[in-house]
């Protein structure tokens, strides 16, 4: 469908909703909720799903919850899904660890399940704002013959593979490689397979769709972190990061985050979006889901 860039639509009902989750989740943070302190993260990030996907279908007219449901499933079970792999990992590199969640083995489940339903939605909706405001792209296309893929695929294979076979001591230092290698692993099997590529850009009317995933998750890792210590001060459920002692010596904190570290989540974005795109394809892409036009 064409749709006019000038127009503008009508603000559905999910942005002022995702205000209202937002607003009174922190005025009761304010007055001292314990419910709210628990499960502030993913009642916040709900709430901004709901604000940043009604703010979307009013400029474009069309969003993902309101354009893209038969997609809404997926995205939400890939999410968790994705975020497990991490977690696996994480059970080697111990780079983090929970505090203050529920005891209650059912309700804990629960509250992982919800936040972690909430990564995707977040990053993407957030990079498709962005992307929108960005001037327009060129294509971008790979040259007949180019060999960088290869490299690509290999170094990505070698990034997350290496911290799994060495000891944790030294292994824990290498929570990097983890965060780029999914993509530079998938990128290339992306553009072999004719998925959704980050680097392959699609339509010369649109902004670039990589650097608008990585202001994406610039913002989206400053949300995490700065909700994850209001939940931190709350004495509510949190995370915080076991970085090893050599790597203290940078100091600052934005929250729990050494602020380097808040370097990681750019390509974290582009990351999930390489992950998601490889695993919808596989499952049947546009066949199944529908038409993407974010995405394609």
């Amino acid at each position: 469908m064409i749709r006019d860039p000038a127009a503008r639509y009508p603000i559905p009902w999910s942005t002022p909703v995702g205000l209202a989750i937002m607003i009174i989740a922190e005025i009761a943070l304010a007055a001292g909720s314990r419910f709210v302190a628990v499960w502030l993260t993913p009642i916040m990030w709900t709430g901004y799903i709901l604000t940043i996907d009604g703010v979307l279908q009013a400029r474009n007219g069309r969003s993902w919850l309101l354009s893209r449901r038969r997609e809404i499933p997926l995205l939400i079970m890939l999410s968790v899904g994705v975020w497990l792999v991490f977690e696996a990992y994480n059970f080697h590199l111990q780079n983090w660890r929970y505090e203050g969640v529920p005891t209650d083995p059912f309700v804990r489940g629960l509250g992982y399940f919800w936040s972690f339903a909430t990564i995707m939605p977040g990053v993407f909706v957030t990079a498709e704002l962005i992307q929108g405001l960005l001037p327009p792209a060129r294509m971008m296309t790979v040259p007949p013959g180019a060999t960088w893929p290869a490299f690509s695929f290999l170094a990505g294979l070698a990034m997350i593979l290496v911290p799994l076979a060495i000891p944790q001591p030294v292994a824990s230092f290498l929570f990097a490689p983890v965060w780029i290698g999914f993509f530079l692993l998938l990128e290339p099997a992306n553009q072999a397979l004719g998925a959704s590529s980050v680097l392959r850009q699609r339509s010369a009317e649109k902004g670039s769709f990589a650097l608008a995933l990585l202001l994406g998750g610039f913002l989206c890792g400053f949300l995490w972190e700065a909700w994850n210590f209001q939940a931190f001060v709350a004495e509510g459920a949190y995370w915080i990061y076991m970085i090893p002692e050599p790597l203290r010596i940078f100091g600052w904190h934005f929250g729990q985050m050494p602020v380097l570290g808040l370097l990681g989540f750019p390509p974290f974005a582009l990351e999930l979006f390489a992950m998601y795109a490889f695993l919808r394809h596989m499952l049947g892409g546009n066949e199944m889901f529908g038409q993407n036009d974010w995405m394609n």
